[in-house]
């Protein structure tokens, strides 16, 4: 499929990342319908770019040759996909759903077979970086599936990801997901850790971020958190920490199935368990910073 093909492709999912997407898709030329949800952002933009709406994703699947889910997780991609007015409602022989979700692999595949019994064809493709390189169409992407299906779907994914890497088979792409997110993340949470010693201690934040800059500890996570730690701005990481709680439960989901070591992935997990769910839910991950100097450990 040459990148000059415009397809009828429907969307399940329009937040901080999913809008980005779509404004890009629209920018490439595709015709786009997306689902009308109350997690949307604004689709003020959207609708004036010629995008279209529908009530389900039945709908969204019957006016699509391919279908692009960005929902939060596992629940749900299969509530979209298998439930009352899903996808599989509306599924036609040969259309292609994406998920760019974050999701659990075992359930990934479990999805991916009834969309093929169904007719239809699987990529998994779940995202890195943050809402900024969505909307400048500069994501990157873990895809999972059929390696022909994926080369013929490259061009469209390009649409709005910068670097695009094939992982394997369907739920790959998850896996490599949350193996990212579990090393992104819980790197961001050891130096957050680091961070709130040196706060309670009395070391100066310039010091330390100058520090861990010049030696071992620079580096991407060191970066993220480098705004928030000089002047208290957290738009370094876009990414609440309800969110990377929920995708390092994930990853400690995935690891215990696979049966593979999780001791310090689990740690990582009950460090952002601690944070209360409303402050969680309200707070960016370098924010976590806060929320450690706040908790003197009480023993000597």
């Amino acid at each position: 499929m040459g990148d000059r093909v415009k397809l009828s492709v429907g969307m399940i999912g329009v937040g901080l990342m999913g809008h980005g997407i779509a404004t890009n898709l629209l920018r490439h030329g595709h015709a786009l319908t997306v689902l009308e949800h109350p997690g949307n952002q604004p689709l003020d933009a959207l609708l004036a770019a010629g995008a279209r709406t529908a009530s389900t994703p039945a709908q969204v699947a019957a006016a699509s040759q391919v279908v692009i889910l960005v929902v939060t997780g596992s629940p749900q991609v299969e509530s979209v996909v298998l439930g009352e007015a899903g996808l599989l409602q509306g599924i036609r022989p040969g259309t292609v759903v994406i998920d760019c979700s974050t999701a659990l692999p075992l359930s990934t595949v479990k999805v991916a077979a009834q969309v093929e019994k169904a007719g239809g064809q699987f990529l998994d493709a779940p995202m890195t970086r943050t809402p900024k390189e969505a909307a400048e169409g500069r994501l990157n992407l873990l895809v999972g599936g059929d390696e022909a299906l994926f080369a013929r779907y490259r061009p469209l994914l390009a649409c709005f990801a910068e670097n695009i890497t094939h992982v394997g088979a369907v739920g790959n792409g998850h896996r490599m997901k949350l193996l990212h997110n579990y090393v992104s993340l819980g790197s961001v949470a050891l130096i957050a850790e680091a961070a709130a010693h040196a706060r309670n201690t009395g070391v100066d934040a310039a010091t330390f971020v100058e520090v861990l800059a010049a030696g071992g500890g620079g580096g991407v996570a060191l970066e993220r958190l480098r705004g928030f730690l000089l002047t208290g701005d957290p738009s370094g990481l876009k990414f609440s920490i309800a969110n990377a709680l929920k995708d390092l439960s994930y990853y400690n989901e995935m690891a215990g199935q696979a049966g593979v070591e999780r001791g310090i992935a689990a740690a990582v997990m009950q460090t952002l368990a601690q944070v209360p769910a409303q402050q969680a839910a309200a707070s960016l991950v370098p924010q976590l910073v806060d929320q450690m100097a706040g908790r003197r450990d009480p023993r000597p």
